[in-house]
């Protein structure tokens, strides 16, 4: 099957937004796993306030990821959502096995973030000209990062004296 699906944008618009939407997915399945591996391994004092962080990050990197597949499959884009892909591409930067102590998960997650939101903004500059529907999705996830990054460095921020 070539092309089951046509894009209103022309072929390099397509490609050039097709690539910023692939990389995306492949981000935001790396970081909902990240979250998810944190989630079942977060160990310390602050146990609970983290384990329901990490959900609400899970929850708001899936949602992402079905919002940029679902762009990329209405411009004529296969997303590719496979554990090789994600393994290979990823922007993330990983989280390490077994328990791991709450200051630690903090700093990982923000550590992660930090390293998707650097991505995004990059794929946004991207596709200013190539797709600003594209663009305006991404400017969108961007913001709800940042919000969640902030909110993660907040956690153990101390007050300068």
């Amino acid at each position: 099957m070539s092309k089951p699906i046509t894009s209103t944008l022309d072929e390099n618009a397509q490609r050039i937004t097709g690539d910023a939407l692939r990389g995306t997915v492949v981000d935001l399945i790396d970081l909902s796993l990240i979250a998810k591996q944190a989630h079942w391994n977060v160990i310390g004092r602050h146990f609970r306030s983290v384990h329901l962080a990490l959900d609400e990050l899970v929850t708001a990197a899936r949602d992402f990821t079905d919002e940029a597949a679902e762009r990329a499959t209405a411009i004529g884009v296969s997303p590719d959502g496979r554990a090789s892909a994600v393994a290979e591409s990823s922007s993330a930067i990983g989280f390490p096995a077994g328990w791991q102590q709450d200051t630690a998960v903090i700093d990982a997650i923000v550590a992660n973030l930090g390293a998707v939101i650097a991505r995004l903004r990059e794929r946004i500059d991207e596709t200013e000209k190539a797709d600003p529907v594209t663009q305006d999705l991404l400017i969108g996830m961007t913001a709800r990062l940042e919000q969640l990054h902030w909110m993660w460095q907040a956690q153990v921020a101390t007050a300068p004296s």
